[in-house]
């Protein structure tokens, strides 16, 4: 089965103060224009795909390079949509590397597992030694509000740090214990997480204000979210958290991503303005 063939290659250089981006593109996958919100030292982009969701046989492929001491931010204008699907995987799978210095911010909106699909979501991340990156997952398992739940179909998810840290699983819509049980989502229908990550490992100071910035906001999180961080290595900071739909989680990691960009990189927290439109 042949579907949609996306593909996007991003190459952000640094020319004297500025981060610049330069891109390819095959297929509806782009990224709008760039815009520097907060000065000539961090780009942001938006990406952009037309047909805005996937079915069977579709592949989104996103490749991203950033040079030495450069800073960019991505995001999306919506959510990203794996739709029913009679056969074959939808695919969206994103490679990036870092280099020494630079900083890169996987900010997308959520994905939405549509009843019936069979999704692949696939992300890895590859950091120099100083390097460092903030990104996040944001997963909502059917349209609970519009009454159209997830009960068959199913998402893969891989998300990687190279070399230090995975997170993967199967999400089977069938699957009962993992969806309602208390040892599962317990009834959640988004997941999400975030991550901080190094291309070595943090010195304990850090390690341990991520830690402290990010329970700060969990700890008074709403009712009905669940939310959680640790430190599984001494390169990353992983804070995962359940809610019973999309806005609380995001507004969570909305949160501590400001936080964090604060407390750890001592910079203003400046959000993308399609977040605001």
């Amino acid at each position: 089965m042949t579907g949609w063939q996306a593909h996007l290659k991003l190459d952000y250089t640094r020319a004297a103060e500025r981060t610049v981006a330069k891109f390819e593109h095959e297929g509806p996958l782009r990224v709008l224009q760039s815009l520097y919100p907060e000065g000539d030292a961090v780009c942001h982009n938006v990406l952009v795909h037309p047909p805005s969701g996937l079915v069977g046989g579709d592949v989104l492929d996103i490749q991203l390079s950033l040079g030495s001491n450069t800073h960019a931010l991505l995001t999306t204008p919506g959510a990203t949509r794996f739709y029913r699907s009679e056969q074959g995987l939808a695919t969206q799978q994103v490679k990036a590397h870092v280099g020494d210095g630079a900083r890169l911010e996987w900010l997308p909106l959520e994905t939405i597992a549509y009843n019936g699909c069979h999704g692949l979501n696939h992300a890895v991340f590859d950091l120099a030694p100083t390097a460092e990156m903030m990104a996040w997952d944001i997963t909502a398992l059917g349209l609970p509000n519009a009454n159209l739940p997830f009960e068959r179909g199913q998402l893969q998810q891989h998300l990687e740090v190279s070399g230090v840290w995975l997170e993967r699983g199967l999400i089977d819509a069938q699957d009962a214990r993992l969806m309602d049980g208390p040892l599962g989502l317990a009834k959640h229908r988004c997941m999400a997480t975030l991550v901080f990550a190094c291309g070595a490992d943090l010195p304990r100071e850090r390690r341990d204000l991520a830690l402290t910035l990010a329970r700060e906001l969990t700890e008074v999180a709403p009712a009905g979210l669940v939310a959680g961080v640790t430190s599984p290595h001494p390169r990353v900071v992983v804070l995962r958290t359940l809610s019973p739909l999309v806005e609380p989680a995001q507004n969570l990691l909305r949160g501590v991503w400001a936080s964090w960009r604060r407390g750890m990189w001592g910079m203003s927290d400046v959000p993308p303005r399609i977040w605001s439109m």
